[in-house]
């Protein structure tokens, strides 16, 4: 897998790569709102998952995601850990690990 420098840069490369929806992080799914879709963990995987430190502060700490659905939907998800990680269900926390 490649690493990536920058989060924009990994997101070009995976947007030219076909992953060109985004996806938002609910409690118990994903959510993309380009396609008025839900995508609950049972039909998604995480193809590639790449880590992002701030270089001045821990509060610009980020996941990107590179994500696929069981209906071939292929998109990101970019998340921030740390502090301001959000409350999600055990079923996604498992999924995105």
């Amino acid at each position: 897998m490649k690493s990536y420098d920058t989060l924009s840069e990994a997101i070009n490369a995976l947007q030219n790569r076909g992953y060109t929806y985004n996806f938002n992080l609910n409690p118990h799914c994903l959510e993309c709102a380009a396609l008025k879709l839900e995508i609950h963990p049972e039909n998604f995987k995480v193809d590639e998952m790449h880590r992002f430190e701030g270089m001045s502060s821990t509060d610009d700490n980020s996941i990107l995601y590179a994500i696929s659905s069981k209906d071939g939907i292929k998109g990101t998800l970019v998340d921030a850990y740390g502090v301001y990680a959000q409350n999600i269900s055990e079923e996604m926390r498992k999924k995105l690990r």
